[in-house]
């Protein structure tokens, strides 16, 4: 039988998106009011594998360093873990949307290992906030 996934999206899904969409700091960062029981749910109830896929304009660049995206970013899988939401997959692209990377959403290139017979994806979902989003569930 082959697995149901379910891709979420990060920033403006699980957490409020900022102006400068770029979340590198504790007071920056705002969950989403009900998410974390709603995907706690999914997770314990249903049976999808989760698996985030989040674009991160440059990080690791002298304007978003990583030592300031990690900490948070660990913080927000350690909550959502203690509520019983635990990622299978964590994909993170780190390039900006004018290098047109196909591992950038829409972009499938980071998903590769769920096109095969062993995934369902007719019957899987994309949980995001952008158009990207969007397109990334109709691939």
């Amino acid at each position: 039988m082959s697995k149901k996934v379910l891709f979420i999206d990060r920033d403006g899904t699980m957490i409020k998106e900022t102006v400068d969409e770029q979340i590198d700091s504790f007071e920056k960062m705002i969950f989403y009011p009900k998410c974390i029981p709603y995907l706690s749910k999914i997770a314990q109830e249903l049976d999808y594998e989760l698996v985030m896929i989040t674009n991160q304009d440059g990080l690791g660049t002298a304007s978003f360093p990583e030592d300031t995206f990690w900490p948070v970013h660990n913080f927000i899988m350690k909550t959502y873990e203690n509520e019983g939401v635990v990622f299978d997959n964590v994909f993170l692209d780190r390039t900006f949307p004018h290098e047109n990377a196909n591992t950038r959403k829409p972009g499938t290139g980071l998903l590769t290992q769920y096109f095969s017979e062993k995934y369902d994806l007719a019957n899987s979902f994309v949980i995001g906030d952008r158009l990207t989003d969007v397109e990334l569930a109709k691939t």
